[in-house]
């Protein structure tokens, strides 16, 4: 995706970033995302922005998805995923998440010029 920096949170995790908002990042270990038989914070979630709270619901209402959610991302644009659970999408389901995201935070001339140029299927 065009126009991308990464920069680094406080625990040195990468946050991806368009027009300096964040649209990807991973999240260091947290509370609200537990293993729920050992209680272990999750160590490799990652935050993917969404565009509406439709398009976060139709990621983590289906059970065969691999995106979650927590009470503190209520309200939140954005669905979680855990790192080792991103082998379950394919890489043009992955594309499209990253450039939903990317496409949720960039302005809308750069989001228009990458839907002209990438127009969707």
């Amino acid at each position: 995706m065009p126009h991308v920096t990464i920069v680094r949170g406080s625990a040195e995790n990468p946050v991806y970033q368009v027009g300096g908002k964040s649209f990807v990042f991973f999240r260091t270990p947290r509370p609200d995302a537990v293993d729920p038989e050992t209680g272990e914070r999750y160590p490799d979630v990652i935050v993917f922005w969404v565009g509406s709270e439709a398009d976060k619901l139709a990621l983590v209402q289906d059970e065969g998805s691999p995106f979650f959610t927590t009470p503190h991302f209520d309200g939140h644009p954005s669905v979680l995923v855990r790192a080792c659970r991103l082998g379950e999408l394919s890489r043009a389901e992955l594309a499209e998440v990253v450039q939903d995201a990317w496409l949720s935070r960039a302005s809308a001339r750069r989001a228009k010029a990458w839907l002209e140029a990438h127009p969707p299927a």
